[in-house]
């Protein structure tokens, strides 16, 4: 499979409804057709109190982006504040929970993985000059600016990131390298395993 890097754009990420109907996100991408997918990025857009879809099989991360605060109260009685700034929460697609805000609307990243075919991890880190991203091969890395600007210190010819943007980094058979230069803060996402590489399936709204 060959290497794939590219930059997609906030404005071009694809608006619709939530699985349950009860809210709307913004899709950034995912690996695979339909329902069918190995690992997806998206916005969550919360403006009211709402019970989240179910996702049997999968995993997901929520990250706080926007807001005064997100309340998780679970089925099974547990409770999760999530606070600015980016304040973050790992669980089951298939927990039963729903969302409660705790002072206005926010706007959440949701990363979201197949349970056993893909590991993910996820780590909010300041922007301040270089930094070097290393693909392991076969593995995908995301780049999601939350804040400031940058530019890409390399042969990619790339374009320039803005808040809200996202770098995809997907390796091949061979380590992918790319050196990102800026100041801001920004997420970053690591997914390897089985279905952790981006095929031809790879689904956005460009």
């Amino acid at each position: 499979m060959p290497a794939t890097s590219r930059v997609i754009p906030a404005n071009e990420y694809r608006r619709e409804r939530w699985r349950n109907q009860l809210g709307w996100t913004r899709e950034i991408c995912r690996n695979g057709d339909g329902n069918a997918w190995d690992w997806r990025l998206s916005i969550a857009e919360i403006e009211q109190d709402a019970a989240f879809s179910c996702f049997p099989g999968i995993d997901r991360e929520l990250v706080l982006l926007a807001g005064n605060g997100l309340r998780l109260r679970f089925d099974d009685g547990e409770c999760i504040d999530l606070q600015p700034p980016h304040e973050r929460h790992r669980f089951a697609g298939e927990r039963g929970v729903t969302g409660e805000l705790v002072d206005g609307p926010t706007h959440d990243f949701n990363l979201m993985w197949r349970r056993g075919r893909v590991e993910a991890d996820l780590w909010h880190r300041p922007l301040v000059g270089p930094m070097v991203i290393f693909a392991e091969p076969h593995s995908t890395w995301v780049v999601h600016l939350l804040a400031g600007q940058a530019r890409f210190a390399d042969n990619s010819g790339l374009p320039a990131l803005a808040a809200g943007d996202t770098a995809l980094f997907a390796a091949g058979a061979a380590r992918l390298r790319h050196v990102i230069d800026g100041g801001g803060e920004a997420l970053l996402i690591r997914l390897t395993g089985a279905g952790a590489g981006v095929g031809e399936k790879i689904a956005s709204a460009r």
